[in-house]
This record gives structure tokens, sequence and C-alpha cells, in this order.
């Protein structure tokens, strides 16, 4: 299984966590990033993620190689969902596991920030007010 994807379908936390089965890691670290029901003030009904499929899907396997270059004791994998989510939806998992925590829980936040920062995922929201807003995203970053 590659360490980083999209899915369109929702994502297995049983089988990333059957991924990342290992007898001599003593930490597991977990983020769960779920559709929220309110941004800025306004009410969130529901969100719509787009990608760039062969360009994100690469962009975050490059980002994963580089986290294990960074955190060369750390096994790490991270899904992203695309499509259409509901208010609660799991849109982002990463999973961590180290021999030890301080190196599991440093790798998840990189990842997590990296993700967001540089892989071409596009959210839009849907508000209570029937309106909706694709958000402002940070530029990619080059990575040469």
């Amino acid at each position: 299984m590659e360490a980083f994807a999209l899915s369109s379908e929702r994502l297995d936390i049983g089988a990333l966590l059957a991924e990342l089965d290992d007898p001599a890691s003593g930490a597991l670290v977990v983020f769960y990033g779920r559709v929220r029901n309110c941004h800025q003030g306004r009410a969130v009904t529901a969100l719509d993620y787009h990608a760039h499929l062969k360009l994100a899907e690469k962009q975050g396997r490059g980002l994963l190689e580089e986290l294990h270059i960074a955190h060369p004791a750390c096994r790490i994998v991270a899904r992203h969902r695309t499509g259409f989510l509901q208010i609660g939806e799991l849109a982002f998992w990463v999973g961590v596991t180290s021999a030890h925590r301080a190196e599991a829980f440093a790798a998840c936040e990189d990842c997590v920030r990296l993700v967001k920062r540089r892989v071409p995922i596009w959210k839009r929201e849907f508000y209570a007010d029937a309106s909706d807003a694709w958000l402002e995203q940070t530029p990619l970053e080059r990575t040469e």
C-alpha cells in the first residue's frame, strides 16, 4: 500500500492501522481531520474536495519521502479524501509509528502541516445560507 494516497471512498481506519502494525513500535500517533460545522463564524453544511490526482499523489509521496529522511525512525501513512463530504466525515488521516512518542508526534505534526501546505487539494465549503465558497489555498512550495 502507498504511504500517501487520495481516496474518493471512505477511509478504512482498520486497514490503515493494520498497515502500521509493528511490534517494535512503542508509539502510535494518529491525526483525524474531520469536516466541522463552522468556519470563521459561518455555519458549514458540507465540503467538496478536489485535487489534481496525479500531481497531488506525486507531491504527497515526495513529501512523505522527505519526512522519512527527517524522521528516519518513523513509519508514516497519510490519506486524504476527495469528493463531497458531510459534517463529521473523516477528510484527512495521518498515522505515525515509532519506537518512542516524541519522534512520532513530531513526524505527525510535520506531515499534517506539509500536506496542507504543499499538496494540491482544493476545498469548497457549503454554508447554511445556501451559499458556497472555494477556500484560498497556500501556493505549492517548490521542492527542488
